[in-house]
This record gives structure tokens, C-alpha cells and sequence, in this order.
């Protein structure tokens, strides 16, 4: 699947650089698994097609029956990611989620009850258990004989995992006692295998990772969640209370569970992200379908201006985050092992461009999309949650910002360094001044730049050019709030936010510039628009970062600020009018 890369391409572009073997060439599946692949999607296709009805009964029931849940073990899609020598599938990452994605173009509730068992149910296991614990476990998470569950959140700490108060004593033989409550935990009703985390040294210790059973005394669920959205999805609380949790249980290092849950959810974000490229396709077909069936005035709404505005738009949305997915899970595959930022980049753009396509196609059907007979106003429920499970879009931006801003941070810190060296060791001191000055001299012209121009068509030159001067402004940006604000940039939301958003779109453009850069050129109207696809992005991206960076510096952030104190002080609107 391409070439391999060990760094991050997305945390480069904060420091200028675009690191062009990290998205050239565009990753293609390997011809290993294609065939498996294939059979696989055929699998999805012969179970989920045609059941409209059957959705739509589940969604208002609020749960899949069980036979249908016994259809899923039988075609092996509670092994899709489990290692072959274990009775798995084996899919890749990347293969993985395109299954997802598949079986999004049907149902989100029917996706999230197989990605909740193997994006991050046991996807610890898979990335930090023991062979004893693979052993043990693998076999019957791949056969669905157990179905597993992720259990981090908890009441009082949804996005803050460092607020978690369930708790873990050791015993004197190693075991341990576990006691506390999880909430909103996908397939919480109908899990056997919990992946839990747990405080293992007092309330201000660290969190410890813990392979949980259902039928350990004292584990308990509690009623089914009734929801917006993926409604015929199981989600419930789980309860802890004395549980013996057997010393072999652990799950990794004591007190490395908040990475191993930050692993967790990087790596598996690539399955939420298919889903949502799934998703999106499912719209474009309904909302061409509609636009063209659907008569006004005398002629079909798809001749109408602002429809095919809409219909436009959601087809680069979902090229565009089918490209920044499908990159994430080459990364993964190919033993990539910093591509959080990446992940996070891919959930943030796929869940909201998902969001944005529902709300589109259901505006396209109009009153017809209000009615619950047709799918398109489940369709934009289920898609409400994206933006929220798995991290949040405000904390996620947050992440990208901040990690992608200790790049340029070191090179500060460098500076501070030299600085101080001129003082006691000039000839050091004025050597370190001088790399640092070489680093910005680099950072702020395109002299040394990994030039992309030369890996894309001629339609596309422009637009590579796009790409290369705002990475440039970027890192200009990024340099210059740091030395504004230093360590006190982790309170200033607003700039983090646009310096995310400006990232979100060199990344994403770059892939979408990668992936129609590695198309055979032709005059095929397929490839034509996919050229049109790559253009529209990029100029859409341009006013987007534009926008970001000249906000930087001129704003409105304090008079929003202080307009929110008072609203919260009001608690409430206090302007009506008598």
C-alpha cells in the first residue's frame, strides 16, 4: 500500500514542511486482500440490502434482535481485524474500514455494534495484551461467542478521562478489586468482554487498563439509553462493585492506561471515519435520486442552481474525507507509529462533513425527508453523535493544535537555548543561533520545501502551489503565537481552533491532491471531475485558511468572550421583548 513513513506529515506542516513520501503515492490496497476484501463487502451486501423496513422497526424498538445479531457472528463480522492464527479474518486497517463503510451505506446502529466490538472493544487486546491473553480471548472476540465493549467514560468525565474516579485496589496475591460506574457504553447490553479503565493508586493515581468479564460477581448493566440516534444500537451504563479482577487481567502497564486509551481511539478512528464516508455516499444516492425525480415548475430540481450546489458539494465533502481516511489507515498499516494528529484530523472533517450531507439531503427531499416512512430524517439523527463520540470536534481540535504545535515550540526553545549558550560557551551558543536561523530561513521561503509541484498533473499545479505557501503561513502563524502567548497558548481556544481548522485543510487537500494525482490521466469524465474535485477543494480550503489566519491577529474574540460571561451570568436570554 505505497511507501512506508515514520514520521507525522501533519505535525511537519506546523513547522513549514510538507513531507511529500508521507502522501505520495496516494495508498492502494494490496492485492493480498483485495480478494478477501471483495468477498467480504459481497457478505455485507447479501445481509443489509434491501431491509429498509427492518431499520426502520429497529430504530423504533430501540434494539437489533438477537437473531439478526446471530447473522452477524455467522458471517464473521466480529472477526474482521482478529489475526487469522486465531480464527479471525485479518483485515487490515485500511481494509477494515472500507467494510465499515460498506455497511454504513445501510444502517449506522448495525456499524457501530460491529465497530464498537473491534475499532476499540478489543482493540487493546490486540495492541497491549499479553500472548496468554490473546490466547485466552481472541478466538471467541473473533467468533462473537463474546462481544466486547470500551469503557472509559464515566458521569463527570466525558472528554476529561483524567477525572475518572472508578478505582482498582490491589490485593495481596496481585489480583484486584474493582469498584465504579461506566456510562453510555456502545454494546454495554449485550458485551461479554470489557475493556476498563481504572485509578490503581488512590484517586490522584494513574489509570490502569483492565480486561473485564461479564460473568465476574458484582459486573452489572443498566437499562438500555433511550437515544436521538443509532437508536437500534445497545447502550447502556456498566457498573463495577467489588469486582475480583484476576492479576493476568491487566491489560498492558499499570498505570499506562491513559495512553493505551488514547491508542485505542487513535487507531480505531479510521472505522468511525469509514463510516461516515459510508454514510455520505448513502446520501448523494438518495439526494440524486430525489433531485431528479422530483418535479417543480415544470422541470426536475436537479436543473435548479442551488441544488446542484448542494449535490456538488457533498461529492468533494466525501472524496475528501474518503482520502484523508484512507491515508490515516495506510499509516497504521505500515507501522506508522505517530498518527494521532492525522486520526484526529480525519474523525474531526469525516464526522462533520457526514453531518453536513445528511442535513443536505434531507433539505433536498423537503417535507418528504420530515416523514419517519423514509430514511432520511433517521439518517441525519444517526449522524449527530459523530461529532461527538470518540472525542469531541472542540477537544479534537484542540489535540491537533496543540500536538502539532510542539514542533515549532522546539524550535523556540532551541533559540531560548542559544541564547543562553552565547553567554558561557559563545562559539556553541552563536553555532546553535546560527541552525536556528538556517531552520527559519527554510520555514519561511519555499528554499528546501519538499516540493509538490512536480508530483501532480499540470491541471493541478496551481493548486499544489496552494498548499505549499499556507503550510508556509502556518508555520509563520504557529511561531508567532508562541512567542506571544508561550506556555499560556493551551488557554487561547480561539487561535487553536483556526490553527487546527488551517491544518485540517492541508492535510485533507493534500491527500485529496495526492489521491487525484495518482489517477491515470484520461479523457474519461470520471477523471475529469475528479480534477474538478481536487480544484474546488483547494480554492474552498484557500478562503477557509485565508479567513483563519487574518483572524488570527484581527478579531472579535474578546467581545464574544465577555457577550458569553454575561449570558452564562443571566442564565439565559435576557432581552425580551414586553
Amino acid at each position: 500500500m505505497g511507501s512506508e513513513q515514520s514520521g507525522s506529515p501533519a505535525k511537519a506542516l506546523f513547522c513549514g514542511n510538507i513531507e511529500k513520501s508521507g502522501f505520495w503515492p496516494f495508498p492502494e490496497i494490496d492485492n493480498s486482500e483485495s480478494e478477501t476484501l471483495g468477498m467480504v463487502l459481497e457478505s455485507v451486501d447479501r445481509l443489509l440490502e434491501n431491509r429498509e423496513d427492518d431499520y426502520r422497526e429497529w430504530d423504533k424498538r430501540g434494539e437489533q434482535p438477537a437473531d439478526f445479531i446471530q447473522s452477524l457472528r455467522d458471517l464473521g463480522f466480529f472477526g474482521l481485524i482478529v489475526p487469522e492464527e486465531y480464527g479471525g479474518i485479518g483485515l487490515s486497517n485500511s481494509a477494515y474500514s472500507r467494510v465499515l463503510q460498506q455497511s454504513s451505506r445501510y444502517d449506522s446502529s448495525v456499524t457501530l455494534t460491529i465497530g464498537a466490538h473491534s475499532s476499540i472493544g478489543m482493540k487493546g487486546l490486540l495492541m497491549f495484551g499479553t500472548d496468554a491473553q490473546k490466547k485466552k480471548y481472541l478466538p471467541e472476540l473473533g467468533s462473537g461467542a463474546m462481544i466486547a465493549a470500551f469503557c472509559l467514560t464515566e458521569p463527570g468525565s466525558g472528554s476529561d478521562a483524567a477525572s475518572i474516579r472508578t478505582n482498582a485496589a490491589r490485593n495481596p496475591d496481585g489480583s484486584w478489586v474493582l469498584n465504579g460506574e461506566k456510562i453510555w457504553i456502545t454494546n454495554g447490553g449485550i458485551a461479554d468482554f470489557f475493556t476498563v479503565f481504572a485509578r490503581t493508586d488512590g484517586m490522584a493515581g494513574k489509570l490502569s487498563a483492565f480486561i473485564v468479564e461479564r460473568n465476574m460477581p458484582g459486573v452489572g448493566t443498566g437499562k438500555k439509553e433511550d437515544k436521538l440516534g443509532i437508536r437500534a444500537s445497545s447502550t447502556t451504563s456498566v457498573s463495577f462493585s467489588d469486582v475480583q479482577v484476576p492479576a493476568a487481567n491487566l491489560l498492558g502497564e499499570e498505570g499506562k492506561g491513559f495512553r493505551i486509551a488514547m491508542s485505542i481511539l487513535n487507531n480505531g478512528r479510521t472505522g468511525l471515519g469509514g463510516g461516515a464516508v459510508g454514510g455520505m455516499k448513502t446520501c448523494i444516492a438518495l439526494a440524486t435520486k430525489q433531485a431528479s425525480e422530483r418535479q417543480q415548475f415544470g422541470q426536475s430540481i436537479a436543473e435548479f442552481g442551488l441544488i446542484k450546489k448542494k449535490i456538488a458539494q457533498m461529492a468533494v465533502d466525501c472524496f475528501a474525507a474518503e482520502s484523508a481516511v484512507w491515508m490515516v489507515g495506510h499509516y497504521i498499516d505500515t507501522g506508522s507509529t505517530d498518527y494521532s494528529v492525522e486520526a484526529a484530523i480525519s474523525k474531526v472533517f469525516a464526522s462533520e462533513a457526514m453531518f453536513r450531507a445528511a442535513n443536505e439531503t434531507l433539505q433536498i427531499a423537503a417535507g418528504s425527508g420530515y416523514m419517519k416512512e423514509l430514511p432520511y430524517e433517521r439518517i441525519l439523527r444517526d449522524s449527530r453523535i459523530m461529532t461527538i463520540f470518540e472525542g469531541t470536534s472542540e477537544i479534537l481540535r484542540l489535540f491537533i493544535a496543540l500536538s502539532g504545535l510542539k514542533c515549532p515550540a522546539s524550535v523556540l526553545e532551541g533559540l531560548q537555548s542559544a541564547t543562553n549558550e552565547i553567554f558561557d560557551h559563545p562559539i556553541k551558543g552563536f553555532g546553535l543561533l546560527t541552525e536556528y536561523a538556517g531552520r527559519k530561513i527554510t520555514q519561511l521561503t519555499s528554499l528546501g520545501q519538499d516540493r509538490i509541484v512536480a508530483a501532480v498533473p499540470d491541471s493541478l499545479r496551481d493548486n499544489a502551489l496552494i498548499y505549499e505557501k499556507y503550510t508556509l503561513e502556518l508555520a509563520r502563524m504557529s511561531d508567532v503565537l508562541l512567542r506571544r502567548h508561550g506556555k499560556n497558548i493551551a488557554e487561547k481556544q480561539y487561535a487553536l481552533q483556526r490553527v487546527a481548522d488551517v491544518a485540517i485543510d492541508l492535510f485533507v487537500g493534500l491527500s485529496v491532491l495526492s489521491r487525484v494525482s495518482s489517477m491515470d490521466v484520461d479523457d474519461s469524465e470520471e477523471y475529469g471531475n475528479a480534477v474538478a474535485i481536487a480544484q474546488l477543494f483547494s480554492q474552498q480550503a484557500k478562503r477557509r485558511m485565508n479567513r483563519s489566519l487574518r483572524e488570527m491577529l484581527k478579531n472579535e474574540d474578546e467581545v464574544e468572550k465577555s457577550l458569553a460571561d454575561f449570558i452564562v451570568r443571566s442564565e439565559g436570554y435576557p432581552w425580551d421583548v414586553r
